[in-house]
């Protein structure tokens, strides 16, 4: 009985004020790895279901209108940092002989928007457990280090806030975090940061639909024969459109309330994740994702501060 208790309480904690998606994580692999999971049942199909509702409900936060405006100026620069990444995050993976889900969710998260990508991508791909979890893990640190390593670089290269808001929404993975890294820059660059990373949002529709497609027939993605269509894509989008366009008299708290649903949901999958997993598939996982994580995020990092310092 206790082991189930603990699991409950476990799960408040990751929903209190004071509870994270990294921490969620955290706390389920603690359950798995210390007493194992005493709700086993909840993996798989309940967790994905719940993930991709999640997703959705991310929709209600978007607003089609802004981010077609931000994303028409900066198309050609969306498009080329968005591939470039997805490229050389491919060649890293190789490179590494990462499998190549996992590949694709690292990769997928460092060009779009972290965590949610990875959510999107990862139901689309059926992607495994252990797959999300090493991917979701490894954004989620390098998440952490960009929250207080940009501001002071941008401090030390005097970065401007357009500069900056730009560069923040380009390598920090998660929206939350670029919107932490970038207020703390200034006000400006919060707005800019925001705006752009919200317009990089929306490739989160294609990329999984591509990824769909590529992944498409066997476990492993080596059949190229069926097509599992990603539904729950379409549907966030159109949770965007209601957003955008809702009557007047439907108060923005409404749609707000639905984003922390969201987030909560997010927030309980994660857990789940980390509480499905095992040693065994944590050792069969390896450190390699990890590494090209890290290749990857700097080179990005790098790639994008060249840019927004010389082309600016």
């Amino acid at each position: 009985m206790w082991p189930k208790v603990l699991f409950i309480v476990l799960i408040l904690a990751a929903l209190s004020p004071w509870g994270s998606p990294p921490l969620a994580l955290a706390l389920g692999l603690f359950i798995a790895l210390v007493v194992g999971n005493p709700f086993p049942h909840l993996s798989g199909k309940p967790t994905k279901y719940l993930l991709q509702a999640s997703v959705v409900l991310l929709g209600f936060g978007l607003d089609l209108s802004v981010l077609y405006r931000a994303g028409r100026d900066g198309l050609l620069f969306t498009i080329v940092t968005i591939f470039g990444t997805l490229a050389v995050g491919y060649l890293i993976g190789r490179w590494l002989a990462v499998p190549a889900k996992t590949s694709t969710l690292i990769s997928s998260g460092t060009a779009i928007c972290g965590g949610s990508a990875i959510a999107a991508v990862g139901p689309a791909i059926d992607a495994k457990p252990e797959e999300m979890s090493v991917s979701l893990g490894t954004v989620f640190v390098l998440n952490s280090v960009a929250l207080f390593v940009f501001p002071l670089v941008g401090a030390v290269l005097d970065l401007s806030p357009t500069q900056f808001g730009i560069w923040a929404a380009i390598a920090i993975h998660d929206t939350s975090s670029v919107v932490g890294a970038a207020a703390a820059y200034g006000d400006d660059s919060l707005a800019i940061a925001t705006t752009v990373k919200l317009a990089r949002a929306l490739w989160i529709v294609p990329i999984a639909l591509f990824f769909a497609y590529m992944f498409r027939g066997s476990a492993d993605g080596d059949a190229r024969s069926k097509l599992s269509v990603p539904w729950f894509i379409f549907l966030f989008v159109g949770a965007a459109a209601v957003r955008t366009y809702a009557p007047a008299y439907v108060l923005p708290s409404v749609f707000d309330s639905l984003v922390n649903l969201a987030r909560a949901g997010m927030t309980v999958t994660l857990f789940l994740i980390g509480a499905s997993l095992s040693l065994a598939t944590i050792s069969a996982v390896g450190a390699r994702p990890l590494i090209q994580g890290v290749v990857l995020w700097i080179l990005i990092s790098i790639a994008g501060l060249w840019a927004v310092i010389n082309l600016l």
